[in-house]
């Protein structure tokens, strides 16, 4: 059998920070805490950093020793007893960074986590809470006037607020880069493991491979894709100093979770929302693209589909589809001096080649493959020219680079002004933007790990027989990808993808075989589901670059949004102002140090002090590039070659170079993604299970009456459902406010209660207990005004809740039917003389069955006990033994599994 692939599963996920008056010892640990590391942090150096990591995997008895050597070194006099060297100072669950102002170094770490999501068995985590921690000792420490100041901006950015991490999956690539990368030919990953085992420093990673004779589990890591990680810069000046494993990559923008049940069958419907850490910024404050093409305000959002009752990545089914959001990728901005509601829009330098589109399209040409699909949806007619100065630049800037690429693989450029069509009471935009969905998911596709199912090549669909993108034995791959923008790539944008991910997620649906046909209609509990959490995924993105939440959602575009909407609209649109005007340039600046874009450095202007941050990323206006671009073949050669495939994911020597691969026992810790979910090693509750506090169809959606059809894909009517279209006006406001809290602000002191403490004294630091959901709604009593409502939903006639009414008498077909069930029952009995005279007497219609089980006397008062063959015997007799201390000779497969066993635990 050939050796299969596995993401390799950090070895630190659990940390100790101990302190002595020289040192920090920072102790990692797995989550069943059988392997430790552990990193030596001086606290002599004022300024530098010095880490000493010595690469050895200690057991739990060894680092118990180590500490207590520490401890008793340590100590002020030898032989004292009363006091400690030794000092826990916090306990957490990773490492976010190492920072330094004017002063020395801080290390964060996150203390606090809550599990969101779940792929493959491969949990996320969103950060609760952060500690930040300085090292120098005090009397080292040489103080500056100004390093309070740059504390209090770096701490601006809530890292409690949306970021998330993930210790066995790789949050900044898709699910397409992650499953690709398992499917790696065999030869391949044999070569790679060979070049790990020259370069690695772990002299315990190869251990006793040999003896399983090349019959073990390849285990891969890939290196993030670095514009979508956040602590980057933070972890930067460690990177090459220790353990791969102790650098916990994180992300910011949004996850959310929820179950489709579709007739017992699990469906998990995952919504995840990378947002750029190049040119990251606020609204105003970041416009258009920079020198480098990188653009404001770009988020990749990727939605994936799995079969829940399935969780390896090897046998269950999973599909995912990409989409991108992003500014015009122009030299452009706004001014905001004016204190106008709509600055105007000023294209700040002439770029008549297009230099800075051609570099943003040559990145989305490598990562996504071809056709690039730009969608845009800004204003196209205005009385004063205002939004049409962008679409007329991007037009020119589109044309220009389309006339050198190959034919078959040109940039689709889709304009559509959304405003107009919104303000026009003949059409209906949400149709017109259907028909554009249907066309950008035929000609990117999308990704599914399974080759067609064999019901629909049976009955191919006509839409499915057009449909795109790269078809493998596998299954499918998706090629190109579709760029949506409006000026605020916030309200008119979330709306779109919205549309194009309904139509995508009808296609994925039809891929797994759930349904007969890849079409999805409104109001069905599996649109609102997913409605649902598409509203929270604008919010969360709207709050972090615009300030506040979404102005225009579906329901608006749709126009069944209640009356009271219209006030809402009105509040948010004055909190994005008010956001615009007066934080915004705080929050920049924070952004600005927290991603190292900002160094503060002795002698040099401090960050509030420059009148603008336009150098700090637009590195050209600092230096001369040594070398300039040609303006007619204007794209990466290697990616051109490639295309439509994305070169990222492309089997060739530059990207096998940013994979690590290592080779593991079958059962070895690092890669069993079965014991890390299920956790067999420590007692779980229900109560506490992440997926029953998701969010479920069947449950939130689905009407609560009998003889409903309880399919997710039947059309309901607003008064059927579980959760109103519209909406109870109290529990509808509460619940947004619910769910919007918990995207933008760290949790109320209730939650921290019940999380995970940071000062726990046992060496195992606990999850929070009830690990609720970002996305659950909370359950509100309904207000005095609505008591005759409850009222008669409390009290339902009895014929709506059992489907029958009691007290009516039957009917003699009701009575037959009982007859019959009876009759079943008698049937079960010994079959003898008698039994058979009474069933001869029996009436008409009813069924005579005869015993077909494999017992001679068996019916339901009486089992006769199966024979038990010898081998069974033997071992029970065995075990009967073994309790009375007389043991058995081992025989040799008892003896090299305890070996195996043996080596795998302690060694």
């Amino acid at each position: 059998m050939p050796a299969a692939a596995a993401p390799i599963i950090s070895s630190v996920q659990k940390l100790v920070l101990y302190e002595t008056r020289a040192r920090y010892f920072l102790v990692g640990s797995n989550h069943a805490e059988t392997k430790y590391r552990v990193l030596k942090i001086d606290r002599t150096e004022p300024k530098d950093l010095v880490i000493i990591d010595d690469r050895h995997v200690y057991t739990q008895q060894e680092v118990r020793e180590l500490l207590g050597r520490l401890d008793l070194g340590n100590r002020t006099k030898m032989g004292q007893k009363g006091s400690s060297g030794l000092f826990r100072a916090v306990s957490a669950f990773g490492v976010v960074g190492f920072v330094r102002f004017l002063e020395g170094y801080y290390i964060v770490l996150i203390t606090k986590r809550r599990k969101m999501a779940d792929i493959g068995g491969h949990a996320i985590y969103k950060i609760e809470d952060t500690n930040m921690i300085y090292i120098p000792n005090d009397s080292v420490r040489i103080s500056h006037p100004d390093e309070a100041r740059y504390l209090r901006i770096f701490q601006n950015v809530d890292l409690s607020s949306n970021f998330y991490f993930s210790y066995s999956y790789d949050l900044s690539h898709s699910l397409q880069y992650n499953l690709t990368v398992l499917r790696m030919p065999l030869e391949m990953l044999k070569s790679e493991t060979t070049q790990t085992r020259q370069e690695s420093f772990d002299i315990f990673e190869d251990e006793g491979l040999i003896t399983q004779g090349g019959n073990g589990v390849f285990g891969i890591s890939s290196e993030p894709y670095m514009k979508y990680v956040w602590n980057g810069e933070l972890l930067d000046i460690i990177k090459n100093t220790v353990h791969r494993d102790w650098l916990l990559y994180i992300i910011h923008g949004f996850c959310g979770q929820s179950k489709l049940l579709i007739y017992g069958r699990p469906v998990y419907v995952t919504l995840i929302a990378r947002r750029s850490s190049r040119f990251a910024g606020t609204r105003f404050l970041k416009r258009g693209a920079n020198c480098e093409g990188d653009v404001a305000n770009e988020v990749e959002t990727e939605q994936i589909l799995c079969d829940a009752s399935v969780m390896s990545f090897t046998a269950g089914s999973y599909s995912s589809y990409v989409q991108v959001r992003g500014s015009v990728p122009l030299y452009w901005s706004q001014d905001i001096s004016t204190m106008m509601p709509k600055p105007p829009i000023t294209l700040d330098q002439a770029d008549p080649f297009a230099h800075v589109a051609a570099l943003h399209f040559d990145q989305m040409l490598q990562r996504f493959g071809s056709p690039i699909i730009v969608l845009n949806l800004v204003k196209e007619r205005e009385k004063r020219k205002h939004e049409r100065i962008l679409s007329e630049e991007l037009v020119a800037a589109v044309t220009y680079l389309n006339q050198f690429l190959p034919p078959e693989h040109t940039i689709i450029y889709i304009p559509w002004d959304m405003a107009k069509y919104t303000k026009s009471k003949l059409c209906n935009v949400l149709d017109r933007l259907n028909v554009i969905a249907e066309s950008v998911v035929k000609k990117t596709g999308f990704f599914v790990n399974r080759p067609d199912s064999y019901c629909s090549i049976l009955r191919p669909d006509e839409k499915w027989n057009e449909l795109g993108g790269y078809v493998i034995p596998t299954g499918r791959l998706q090629t190109g990808v579709l760029r949506t923008n409006c000026v605020d790539c916030l309200d008119r944008t979330n709306t779109a993808q919205f549309m194009v991910g309904k139509c995508a997620l009808a296609y994925q649906l039809y891929s797994l075989g759930l349904i007969d046909k890849p079409n999805l209609q409104f109001d069905t509990d599996a649109v609102r589901l997913f409605e649902e959490l598409y509203e929270d995924h604008g919010d969360t993105l709207s709050l972090q670059y615009g300030g506040s939440q979404l102005v225009h959602r579906v329901k608006t575009y749709r126009k069944i949004a209640p009356w009271t909407q219209h006030s809402k609209d009105i509040m948010q649109t004055l909190s994005r102002y008010y956001s615009n005007a007066f934080s915004d340039a705080d929050r920049q600046d924070s952004i600005n140090l927290f991603l190292g874009v900002f160094h503060p450095t002795e002698g040099k202007p401090h960050l509030w002090e420059l009148p603008t941050d336009f150098y700090l990323h637009h590195k050209n206006t600092m230096r001369l590039l040594p070398t300039r671009r040609s303006y007619t073949y204007w794209w990466t050669p290697e990616v051109i070659k490639h295309l439509p495939l994305p070169y990222d994911e492309v089997i060739c020597a530059a990207n096998l170079k940013k994979l690590v691969v290592k080779k593991f026992h079958k059962y070895e810790e690092e890669i069993d993604i079965h014991n890390e979910f299920f956790r067999p090693y420590e007692l779980s509750s229900f109560d506490d299970t992440f997926c029953l506090a998701m969010t479920s169809s069947a449950r939130d959606f689905m009407p609560k009456t009998v003889g409903i059809d309880p399919s997710p894909f039947t059309v309901r009517k607003p008064d059927e459902t579980g959760k109103s279209v519209l909406g109870n006006k109290s529990n509808r406001e509460e619940a947004v406010l619910q769910r919007k809290t918990a995207a933008s602000a760290p949790p109320p002191p209730s939650e921290e209660a019940v999380s995970s403490s940071s000062e726990d004294d046992s060496g195992t630091d606990r999850e929070e207990e009830g690990s609720v959901s970002q996305r659950s709604t909370p359950v509100k009593m309904t207000d005095l005004g609505d008591s005759a409502k409850v009222t008669e939903n409390v009290v339902q006639p009895m014929k709506e809740v059992y489907g029958i009414n009691l007290s009516d008498g039957l009917s003699e077909e009701d009575l037959s039917i009982y007859l019959r069930f009876v009759q079943l029952g008698q049937s079960q009995h010994k079959q003898d003389k008698s039994s058979q005279q009474f069933c001869s007497r029996c009436p008409d219609g009813v069924i005579k069955l005869t015993p077909i089980s494999a017992f001679s006397q068996d019916n339901i008062y009486e089992v006769q006990p199966p024979k038990v063959d010898k081998k069974s015997t033997e071992i029970f007799h065995a075990h009967i033994q073994a309790s009375q201390g007389i043991m058995q000779p081992l025989g040799k497969e008892d003896t090299s599994m305890y070996r195996e066993y043996i080596r795998n635990r302690y060694l």
